[in-house]
This record gives structure tokens, sequence and C-alpha cells, in this order.
């Protein structure tokens, strides 16, 4: 069964459903920083999915940056699965301009997060759901 990594569900806010994945909002407004993770239990890398699971990963990612791209005119989206610290397999994608505190580095270790207000949390998840369509189903939603 399915869990969300306890250091993932302490550090992210859930924004809601693709067909396979989980989108989650990295609690860090230095950067618009977005996690999608595979709601398969016991899987760490990529290829441990099936070949149908990893096509639709690899929609849900693209579908994720085009969004991404969009909504907050990127320079570029940065997009990782490292699992270093947090084993669960999860994706980040991360929305890089070219005047953000850490480019053209990576954002790892570089700066202290800071937490976003209730206020931008709920903007940046609002302008980002309005751009994902209608595989996407957003937390508090009776789709």
């Amino acid at each position: 069964m399915f869990q969300l990594d306890p250091t993932l569900n302490k550090d992210c806010i859930i924004v809601g459903t693709f067909q396979l994945s989980l989108l989650l909002l990295m609690n860090d407004a230095n950067y618009p920083w977005f996690i999608l993770v595979p709601k398969k239990h016991d899987v760490s890398e990529i290829f441990q999915l099936s070949d149908k699971e990893q096509q639709q990963l690899t929609r849900e990612s693209s579908q994720l940056s085009r969004s991404l791209a969009t909504t907050f005119n990127s320079d570029k989206i940065n997009i990782a699965a490292l699992g270093n610290i947090v084993k669960q397999l999860h994706i980040h994608h991360v929305v890089r301009y070219q005047d953000d505190p850490s480019w053209p580095a990576p954002i790892w270790g570089r700066h202290r997060a800071h937490p976003y207000t209730i206020e931008e949390q709920a903007l940046v998840i609002r302008q980002l759901v309005n751009t994902l369509g209608d595989e996407f189903t957003p937390k508090n939603s009776s789709k």
C-alpha cells in the first residue's frame, strides 16, 4: 500500500493527483518547486515501474513541466530524481530563473528554505492547477 515518505510529507504540501502520481509543492518559496511521486509501494527507481507506468510518468512529468514553464515564465525547468536522502521515487521539477538565488548552480544545499505564507502557497498552487488540465485532480476537488 502506498504511503508518502515522512520527509516528503513534512517538507511539502499535497497539491493533488495525476493518474499515476501525487503532486507536491516543496515548501520553499525560493523557487516554484514541485515534486511528482508515483503512488507505488516500495519503488525507488524509475526502472522498477512497469513500461506502461514509465510512459505515464513521462507524460505526467512533461505535462507538469509545460504547465510550470507557462505559468511561471521560466528560463529553465530542472528535473531530477536523486533519492539520496529520500529513497521513495520522487521527481523534482524546479522552475529556474537567471536571477534566482542559486543560478546557475544546482539548488540543493545552497540556501535555507524560505517557507511560503498561507497566501503565497494558495496563489502558487492555484496558478499551476489552472493550467494542468483534466488529467489532474486538485486535492480538494470533487472531480
